[in-house]
């Protein structure tokens, strides 16, 4: 006979998995979607909506980690929700899952609250990947999208003189430091354990350096490095 697991081990693996919303409303995209994250032994999907109005109101009964929310939806659209999630649900993470790839929709989901973009015609590693990334505090972009396009977005949005090394203020060499890796996801304590210096010391570069270039939110942050091309593969941290 196969023991059965204990209620105590149960419990124990439920709280340690992620709770996913999936947001999409074409049934079988989402039902894979279903599966594909079902897979992963630290994600559960907690429930599933097929416009933006149900998956404002599960998130907000249903207290998800990441909702995977698409950008075009019947009754409210993506950036709308995300919006409204964010504002009652500050700790969820919003991850856009989209089959537009131009500036403008990337633009509004990330001025919505979103910490995420992905492609639906990404692979489906790179949903768990960047799933995994923003359950991190960090950022991510689908590959797919080209720099040329990041850019510009991010230069009609009010962003793209900061990419000018005249036009936007200078940083000293330890809080652009800083910033970078805080932008690649780092928290204060990594960031210290890898610069050599204290978390504590850590948080007062990025302060001061979030406060030079006007930068208010951990989004603007993300715009800032994309402009700049903080982000690029090439410009990774070790």
């Amino acid at each position: 006979m196969i023991p059965m697991p204990s209620s105590a081990t149960t419990a124990a693996d439920a709280t340690a998995r992620k709770r996913i919303l999936l947001a999409d409303d074409h049934a079988i995209l989402r039902q894979g979607l279903a599966a594909l994250v079902s897979r992963e032994p630290d994600m559960e999907v907690v429930g599933q909506a097929q416009g933006g109005r149900e998956a404002v109101r599960l998130a907000r009964d249903l207290q998800p980690d990441v909702v995977v929310l698409d950008v075009s939806m019947p009754d409210l659209g993506g950036a709308d929700a995300a919006e409204q999630i964010k504002a009652e649900r500050p700790a969820t993470q919003v991850l856009a899952l989209t089959r537009h790839d131009d500036q403008g929709y990337l633009r509004r989901m990330l001025k919505a609250g979103a910490t995420g973009y992905v492609t639906k015609r990404a692979a489906a590693d790179t949903l768990i990947d960047a799933i995994r990334n923003v359950l991190g505090g960090g950022h991510y972009i689908d590959p797919a999208l080209s720099a040329g396009l990041i850019a510009g977005s991010f230069h009609r949005s009010g962003f793209g003189n900061l990419s000018d090394e005249g036009a936007r203020p200078p940083l000293s060499q330890r809080e652009e430091q800083v910033l970078r890796l805080i932008a690649w996801g780092k928290s204060n304590k990594e960031v210290g354990a890898q610069l050599g210096i204290s978390a504590k010391t850590a948080e007062f570069y990025k302060a001061c350096a979030v406060e030079k270039l006007q930068l208010r939110s951990r989004t603007d942050i993300l715009r800032y490095a994309l402009a700049n091309h903080w982000l690029d593969a090439d410009n990774a941290p070790e």
